[in-house]
């Protein structure tokens, strides 16, 4: 039978060993993992004691030897313990295995977790399970943690101590992550406040928080945006030391004052539309945001967008004319238009 997305948490936490097993499919492989060692951790006990009453079977094997894993289910442990067989990465071909073992399970059995990636919905697999009276299956997709989840997630890397900001600047990742990195990220967080009593903050999320590709262009973004045109010149030649390309630039600087525009234009206020910005920014970052798409407002903001475009198609062009420094002349006309009126 199928789990819909409000009970699966809840058995994913608590998995029932009076039930066969559970069908764990979905496209992204990384929150299909995840779910299947919660489901593992919460049936076979804490990590180490699991793997002696755990067995593992790739679904490759069913094929050549289907009766190995009514072997599994059956087989006596020297442990005491509820066990379980983890079926990896299953499709269509292992439906056969999977149902004589699913009609063969008694209870006290151990409990068959079985993985899959994107299967269709009239593949053999996902009928198999949905249509059993006994035995579960559920479907993993991008849909972002709750706040329910994220607590339990914030409980469990032991974070009880967060401000507000830290929990909107989480709650945000959360959105915005793979589950995977998210949990990394919670780690992170746990490690670098351990022995701390102090409430984290959403300054402290961001320094633990996975950095976009375009990190290391935000020191020369900023620098522009916000007029110090001075400073230009030395972070450009650091960058182009590092091998970043003018194109590369003139993409991130494009990127960054399209997020500018977007947050001076809300009509609640750059305050506001920073904090509807996709991917979220945090701390001191959210700061400089606000305060560059203040001190620029729309119509400069406009101008500046203008000047990226022409420039882009300088860039892409056939000129002849020095790249470095057609993104270098642009720079320093983006920092002069932050200045006027100052």
């Amino acid at each position: 039978m199928k789990l819909s997305p409000r009970e699966a948490p809840g058995y994913f936490r608590n998995p029932d060993p009076k039930r066969p097993g559970i069908l764990i499919h979905g496209p992204d492989t990384m929150r299909v993992a995840a779910r299947r060692q919660e489901v593992l951790a919460a049936l076979t006990g804490p990590e180490g004691e699991a793997e002696m009453r755990l067995t593992r079977l790739p679904a490759s094997d069913l094929r050549k030897d289907p009766a190995a894993l009514i072997d599994a289910v059956k087989a006596q442990g020297f442990f005491p313990g509820q066990r379980a067989v983890f079926v990896e990465d299953a499709g269509d071909g292992a439906a056969p295995a999977l149902s004589a073992a699913l009609e063969d399970w008694r209870e006290g059995d151990a409990v068959i977790v079985v993985t899959g990636g994107q299967l269709t919905p009239r593949g053999a697999l996902r009928k198999l399970f949905e249509g059993h009276p006994g035995a579960y299956a559920v479907g993993i997709y991008d849909d972002p943690p709750d706040r329910e989840e994220v607590a339990r997630m914030l409980a469990e890397a032991g974070l009880t101590r967060l401000s507000k900001d830290a929990e909107e600047a989480l709650g945000a990742l959360g959105r915005e992550l793979p589950p995977g990195d998210f949990r990394q990220t919670l780690e992170k967080l746990a490690l670098y406040k351990h022995g701390d009593e102090t409430e984290a903050s959403a300054e402290e999320v961001a320094l633990v928080a996975p950095q976009a590709p375009e990190a290391e262009l935000d020191e020369l973004l900023d620098t522009v945006a916000s007029g110090r045109r001075e400073e230009i010149g030395p972070v450009l030649r650091r960058l182009s030391a590092q091998g970043v390309q003018p194109v590369t630039l003139c993409i991130g600087a494009v990127r960054h004052y399209r997020r500018l525009h977007q947050a001076a234009s809300d009509p609640g206020g750059p305050g506001s539309g920073v904090a509807k910005l996709r991917p979220p920014v945090f701390g001191p970052r959210r700061d400089k945001i606000v305060r560059q798409a203040q001190g620029l407002g729309v119509v400069k903001l406009e101008a500046a967008l203008t000047i990226l475009t022409d420039t882009d198609l300088q860039l892409r062009s056939a000129s002849t004319a020095p790249q470095a420094a057609l993104m270098e002349r642009a720079l320093v006309r983006l920092a002069m238009l932050a200045s006027q009126g100052r």
